[in-house]
Order: structure tokens, then C-alpha cells, then sequence
């Protein structure tokens, strides 16, 4: 990656969008300043072909809010981002003795301080800045070179991120959290179905939205049906899955076959911590 993240921008600005809302999912006030003026154009590019896509961006966001609250609230004191982007979870939900690890690749993290840099009062010191290129260094060695702390539970939130990654990637990212990291901690992500990451799709929608993400130079290369298998096998043995269709009735009382959330879906998984709790 040369570039910084056009994908995050763009998602940084539908946040802002949605927390600008007369009755708002979610509730980001730093999301404007990050995506800037290219990000709010990809977005408005992107929406002509997946005119829902603000929608799931609120619902997504919403969702790992409020997960990531109660995970807290449950004692958790150790929050990783993995491939963190534009995420200001660590201002927004950040509280004493809790710490937040943004793990990203170098370009995309210095854009992001940069951004930040024009928000004066921006609690920088809510997270520790974890710089990692996926592709060359483990994530585990670069979070404990950084003060993370291995024999203590941790949340770790990634968001928006197995789609673009080849399916080994995935499974060694989650093997490596199930054997190096304390069994009770959680990580909560998010993934498409099998024949959007194949790009075997046919309706209009689902094509514009892979094609959109793959003009800004992030391709969807993987989809996964049934997750419980690759989960089991990687380590995990507790698990909760959900569709995005089942999230955004849950919350926002409404249901639309047109938007293809059936397709998207939000996990919740843990080696030995009971997740349904």
C-alpha cells in the first residue's frame, strides 16, 4: 500500500453523513475532518450503485459501539483495532483504565495523525499507535513490543477488513489471536458471503459495490457462508453470528430485501469467554 486508504475516507465520510442525520445510528463528530473532501466525493460516487451502503455503514458502526460499551462494561481493558483506519473509537469510547491499540499500515496511520492534527482537543493519548504491515510483520510481536499485554483479555475490533484480504490471511489472523492471545478475549468482525468475494453476483447493487471499492484499488477477494467451520478451526469454540438484514431490523425496526444485507454479516467469537452473555 502506497496510498492511504480511499475505502476509509469513504467510510469516514458516510459516518459523518449518518451522525448528521436528524435521528442518528451512531454518533461520530471526528468523522468529517477525517475523510476530507475526497472522501465524501468516492462516497457519493459509490452510493450511485449502492444506494444503501450509508445505511450499513451506521449499522456496523452502531453495532461494534455498542459491543465494544459492553465488552467494557464486562471489565475488558484492552482494546485492538486491527487494520483500525479512520476509527475514533478510542475518543469516543475511550475511559480510565482502558487501553486502545491501533494497529494499521504505516501510510494509512500517518494520514490518519495527520487528519487528526487539524482537531484541536483530539485526545491522541486514548491510544497507543501500533504501526504494522500486515503483509511483513506480525501484529502479535508489534502489539506486545507496545506495551499490550498477551496474558490479559482483549477486545479486538475488525471492522470492514476480511473482504479485501485472501482467505489465509484471514485464517492465520485469527489462528494467531486464538493461540497467542489470553483465551477469553473476544474479536468482533465483519464479512460478505461467498459469492460476493468471488465476484459470482448478478444484481446491480452487489456488482456496484464491488466494483466501487475496486476502483479505489482495494478489490474484494474473499466471502465466507458459513463462518463457524474456519472459526472452529482456527482455535474458537464459542461463536455468534448474525446478518445484517437481522441487525438492522433489530435497529431500526425495518426490513428491505433490496438492500442485500443478507449477504453482510457481524461475528462475535472467543476461544473460552462465553459470548452470549
Amino acid at each position: 500500500m502506497q496510498q492511504p486508504s480511499r475505502t476509509a475516507r469513504m467510510v469516514a465520510a458516510l459516518r459523518a453523513r449518518a451522525t448528521e442525520r436528524e435521528t442518528p445510528l451512531c454518533d461520530d463528530p471526528f468523522a468529517r475532518t477525517l475523510a476530507g473532501p475526497g472522501g465524501f466525493e468516492d462516497a457519493a460516487r459509490y452510493e450511485k450503485g449502492y444506494p444503501h451502503i450509508e445505511l450499513f455503514v451506521a449499522l456496523r458502526t452502531a453495532l461494534f459501539d455498542r459491543e465494544t460499551r459492553r465488552w467494557l462494561a464486562r471489565g475488558c481493558t484492552q482494546v485492538v483495532l486491527l487494520g483500525a483506519g479512520l476509527d475514533t473509537r478510542a475518543a469516543r469510547l475511550g475511559q480510565k483504565g482502558v487501553r486502545f491499540f491501533e494497529v494499521d499500515h504505516p501510510t494509512t496511520q500517518a494520514d490518519k495523525l495527520a487528519r487528526l492534527s487539524a482537531l484541536p482537543g483530539y485526545p491522541f493519548e486514548n491510544a497507543t499507535y501500533v504501526p504494522c504491515d500486515f503483509a511483513v510483520n506480525d501484529f502479535v510481536e508489534r502489539l506486545d513490543s507496545s506495551g499490550f499485554r498477551a496474558d490479559l483479555p482483549a477486545l479486538l475490533i475488525w471492522e470492514g477488513v476480511t473482504y479485501y484480504l485472501e482467505e489465509p490471511a484471514v485464517r492465520a489472523t485469527l489462528r494467531r489471536i486464538a493461540e497467542k492471545l489470553h483465551p477469553s478475549s473476544v474479536i468482533l468482525f465483519d464479512h460478505v458471503g461467498k459469492r460476493m468475494g468471488q465476484g459470482d453476483v448478478r444484481d446491480a447493487s452487489s456488482i456496484a459495490a464491488r466494483d466501487g471499492v475496486a476502483e479505489m484499488g482495494e478489490p474484494v477477494v474473499f466471502g465466507i457462508n458459513h463462518v463457524l467451520p474456519m472459526l472452529y478451526e482456527e482455535g474458537f469454540r464459542r461463536a455468534r453470528c448474525a446478518s445484517f438484514d437481522e441487525i438492522a431490523l433489530n435497529l431500526t425496526g425495518t426490513y428491505d430485501r433490496a438492500r442485500t444485507f443478507r449477504f453482510q454479516h457481524a461475528v462475535v467469537a472467543s476461544v473460552a469467554e462465553d459470548v452470549w452473555a
